[in-house]
């Protein structure tokens, strides 16, 4: 039985100040970083996930053909479930 999990790299403040673009290179490479100040740990630089992102335009076109909402009827289903004055009113 071993580790998988791979231990982030420890650097210093000072390193990361004194080597950024290289630190960046490697966590935008897929690597994480534990960062410290005076020997203790203050911060975890890590890749962000990538989302795709999808245009406003497809989006609408996607929604264009979905179901269409009878807000009436969900008021009133809405009604006969959380009672009529459920907004305090």
């Amino acid at each position: 039985m071993g580790y998988t999990e791979v231990v982030p790299r420890m650097i210093s403040q000072r390193e990361l100040r004194n080597n950024s673009a290289e630190v960046m290179n490697a966590v935008e490479g897929g690597e994480t970083m534990i960062v410290s100040r005076n020997g203790v740990p203050v911060a975890e630089l890590r890749p962000i996930p990538h989302r795709a992102l999808v245009p406003t335009a497809e989006l609408r076109r996607a929604g264009a053909d979905g179901a269409r909402i009878d807000y009436a009827a969900m008021r009133e289903e809405m009604d006969e479930l959380f009672g009529e004055d459920r907004i305090g009113g």
